[in-house]
């Protein structure tokens, strides 16, 4: 890191969202460049930058500042230089020179203490002193909050955006109580707030600490396990360790939570739970929503239905087993049905046949994801939407267009990979459905269950209130292929068998985790692309990694492999954000939902929102705009400003995880050990049903036994089941 005190130039470029700036300096009677987010600095304005040097391809040697902290001018010429380059309204150079020569050094203290002096100068009434003196302190503020929030680490980007959330009060909020930063800012978090409040002197043991520890631990569970509350014992456990204060201290402070129902609790199944509001309503809403649509339903029989689905089995030349009948005549005479069942039971082709059994009703088709959806599509041919898609997002922070008072213009929905299905994203659709409507969902239960909060799919099928269908006979077409049948003999705790001569599932040995991961390289850039005959390598064959960490780890394998499949060029550009580097035609993925961000579909058609695994390509790097352009699987393109760019990860190797809801023509996975939390029964299962051609195992097999082994699930706190019962009974 090198400290340097400039001189400021011409800004070269500024990117007004996120305060990214190219700036030309002099330092002593050299011309250099700097790069980074800052406040606007006005030409002749004395600067001390910390920051790192860099070599850029284009642009040559830049300091990459990661702080900046903009002196007052203390020359008459200096002042009059910053006053007239146009950061302030109201005033130009002339005006500049003229306030300059009456008050001298003096000025910049007049215009922040005495601004109404300011009509002492020719030319300057009350209204444009009034701007004047409001511009200048929106400038000074902005650049004080940098200078103040950098002393307690926060990055420039982030200190840019809490001063444009506070304005003129950032500090004054930022040090009455910095935990508001939580709710206010969008990307700050408990830990950079307790960072900033433990660094002002705040006392560990302060009410609004140990408050914003425990809301936060609520918060981190649904974001990191999946909980929809915490049993009370637990959530004093886990906000203790937080906050490293002793559970019983903390008790007060979460009766009064409970007590201004910042915070709800009841008695659940695991004793008394604690929840936030949110989750608390989500399920309350969901029970009472869907038993209402069973009460509602338009249950009419369908004509003679056997002899319908033997006119079909005779039309397309297929033979139902009695189970898929009965999940189809169920499908056409209950209000709401599940269907559950693994890949090969014919779950698509039941959805087919209830497709022709309804066609006098209007059928909508979904899915959580842009590739579930298209594959439903193309199974059905029908157009499938996503479940966001859908509901038409409609402009603020998970809100859709499409609700209770303007619901969807359908008689049947009929929603597939319901196991991604999270408790917020069930709520807004059973939102949007009409009384009488039809509702069909179909999911494979032994998936793993949604990133986000909540077990939807299994706890309506653990709470036996829902008619439902599981399907368990492998369909005669897909009998043959050894994913499917190895899927199913993993479900049921059974070695799957490898390397059969003409079979999809290969296992390659490779005990040390290096030689695996160099393995897989070679796999994906060399081996598999001729073997598959594939045009589009990139995106037919997926690295699919059980942990983040480690050689085999999503993090290790995905820079591997980026240096493999899309190395470095000098014709092809690149960002670094943080410890990623993003380069044109790196394959990415979208980790979190922004509703705000905006894109453009290949039909010119505008919308708002990128979701949580939506799976793209770099189509282009602005390294002078700091943006990166990303054209999604779905044919939809988003520009990504710097600071938006955290919300991207590579995608060559995903976690088991991030993968659901996709389908891959082939699927190489390391299997080479690791904690036995994570590498579990069905993980394995939900990571191999990913593969639609091929699987290609590279590891252990004693590291595959211990997963197939292994049916620890992870128990995941939510109270769905439960409520469904109680509403179930009160209903009888």
């Amino acid at each position: 890191m090198e400290e340097l005190r400039v001189t400021a130039g011409e800004t070269a470029f500024r990117n007004e969202e996120n305060g990214y700036t190219v700036l030309q300096c002099r330092l002593n009677h050299e011309e250099i460049t700097v790069v980074g987010i800052m406040p606007e600095i006005a030409p002749g304005e004395q600067v001390a930058f910390t920051g790192t040097w860099t070599e850029h391809p284009q642009y040559g040697r830049q300091l990459k500042a990661e702080r900046c902290e903009v002196l007052t001018p203390s020359t008459l010429l200096g002042i009059e230089r910053y006053l007239g380059s146009g950061l302030i309204r109201g005033v130009g150079p002339a005006t500049a020179r003229l306030i300059v020569q009456h008050f001298g050094l003096k000025t910049l203290d007049i215009i922040g203490e005495q601004p109404g002096r300011l009509i002492e100068v020719a030319g300057i009434g009350p209204k444009r002193a009034a701007q004047i003196a409001e511009s200048f302190q929106e400038q000074y503020a902005t650049r004080q909050v940098m200078v103040f929030l950098q002393t307690y680490g926060v990055s420039p980007g982030m200190a840019v955006k809490i001063a444009r959330v506070y304005g003129t009060r950032a500090q004054e909020i930022v040090r009455e109580n910095p935990y508001r930063l939580i709710e206010d800012v969008e990307g700050i978090g408990f830990l950079t707030a307790d960072r900033i409040a433990l660094s002002m002197g705040m006392e560990p043991t302060s009410p609004e600490r140990l408050s914003a520890g425990l809301i936060y631990a609520l918060q981190d569970a649904a974001a990191s396990a999946g909980h929809t509350y915490l049993p009370r014992e637990e959530l004093l456990k886990t906000a203790g360790r937080l906050l490293r204060v002793q559970p019983e201290v903390l008790e007060t402070h979460l009766s009064q939570l409970l007590l201004g129902q910042r915070l709800r609790t009841c008695k659940t199944e695991a004793g008394d739970g604690v929840f936030l509001p949110q989750t608390w309503q989500a399920e309350l809403e969901i029970a009472r929503r869907l038993r209402e649509l069973q009460d509602s339903a338009n249950t009419a029989i369908y004509g003679k239905i056997n002899a319908q689905i033997s006119h079909y089995e005779k039309e397309n030349d297929i033979s139902f087993s009695p189970t898929q009948k009965k999940a189809i005549s169920m499908a056409v005479q209950e209000g709401v049905l599940v269907i559950t069942g693994g890949p090969g039971t014919g779950k698509t082709t039941i959805i087919n046949c209830i497709l022709s059994l309804l066609k006098k009703e209007s059928v909508l088709l979904a899915a959580p994801t842009g590739r579930a959806a298209k594959r439903m599509s193309e199974a059905t041919g029908c157009e499938a939407k996503t479940l966001h898609r859908l509901l038409e997002y409609g402009g603020g922070d998970g809100t859709f267009v499409r609700d209770e008072d303007n619901p969807l213009d359908c008689t049947c929905l009929i929603v597939d990979e319901m196991s991604m299905v999270d408790v917020f994203l069930m709520r807004a659709f059973l939102r949007a459905l009409r009384h009488g409507t039809r509702l069909i969902m179909v999911g494979d239960a032994d998936q793993l269950p949604s990133v986000g909060a909540g077990n939807v799919l299994g706890d309506i099928l653990q709470s036996g209130t829902v008619p439902s269908v599981r399907l368990t006979e492998i369909f005669r077409q897909a009998e043959s292929s050894l994913i499917v049948r190895n899927a199913h003999a993993i479900n049921r705790g059974e070695m799957p068998v490898l390397n059969q001569r003409g079979g999809n599932f290969f296992f390659e040995r490779k005990p040390y985790g290096e030689d695996a991961a160099g393995s897989i390289v070679a796999l994906c850039s060399e081996r598999l692309p001729g073997y598959l005959n594939s045009s589009d390598p990139l995106h037919d064959i997926q690295v699919l990694s059980p942990t983040k960490k480690g050689a085999c780890g999503v993090t290790a394998l995905n820079t591997l492999l980026q240096e493999a499949l899309n190395p470095p060029a000098p014709n092809k550009e690149e960002i670094k954000h943080g410890e990623r580097i993003f380069r044109r035609g790196d394959k990415v993925m979208h980790v979190k939902n922004n509703y705000q961000l905006e894109w453009i579909d290949g039909s010119g058609t505008e919308g708002m929102g990128v979701f949580n695994g939506d799976m793209g390509t770099i189509l282009s790097v602005d390294r002078e705009a700091q943006e990166l352009t990303v054209l999604f699987d779905d044919d939809r393109t988003a520009i990504y400003e710097y600071a938006m760019q955290e919300e991207l990860e590579l995608a060559y190797c995903l976690s088991v995880h991030k993968s659901q809801g996709s389908e891959f023509n082939c699927v190489v996975m390391p299997v080479v050990g690791g904690p036995p939390m994570l590498l579990t029964r069905n993980l394995f299962y939900t990571a191999l049903t990913r593969a639609k051609k091929l699987v290609v195992l590279v590891g252990r097999e004693e590291a595959v036994a211990d997963m197939v082994h292994n049916d620890h699930i992870a128990r995941r706190y939510t109270a769905l089941c439960q409520r469904m019962r109680e509403l179930a009974g009160a209903w009888q």
